[in-house]
């Protein structure tokens, strides 16, 4: 490995996926500024061309990972509707909207009305 035009980052992950990092982007990136990745728990640096491959093998695989989820989970939908079943988290009751638009219009955020009435904020959208 040359010193001069290549640099050394030490990373970590965090143990989970990491959703919309593109593995092969992130090398790519790199690469034209003359940095080199190594990731020392898994032995794979990417100034090398079997480093690079291994990035590529690894980014396609993730890619076919996330297809298969994909699929799997209309499939499930799918069947749950030909049950009679209604996928998806129950809709709030009238009387919980109606607490909410009053919060609001109180001046309070969306997230702070949510939490005063002890519902997740993301339900906000539904």
């Amino acid at each position: 490995m040359d010193s001069r035009s290549t640099q050394n980052h030490r990373s970590k992950t965090s143990g989970g996926p990491n959703v919309g990092i593109n593995p092969i982007e992130t090398v790519k990136n790199l690469k034209t500024q003359n940095i080199g990745l190594i990731s020392l728990e898994e032995r794979i640096e990417t100034t090398s061309p079997a480093g690079e491959l291994i990035v590529h093998m690894f980014g396609a695989i993730a890619h076919f990972e996330r297809r298969l989820i994909s699929e799997r989970t209309k499939d499930g939908i799918k069947a749950a509707r030909a049950k009679g079943q209604k996928p998806g988290r129950p809709p709030l009751d009238a009387e919980t909207v109606l607490a909410l638009q009053n919060l609001v219009q109180a001046r309070m955020t969306a997230g702070q009305a949510a939490k005063q009435l002890g519902i997740a904020r993301s339900r906000l959208t539904d």
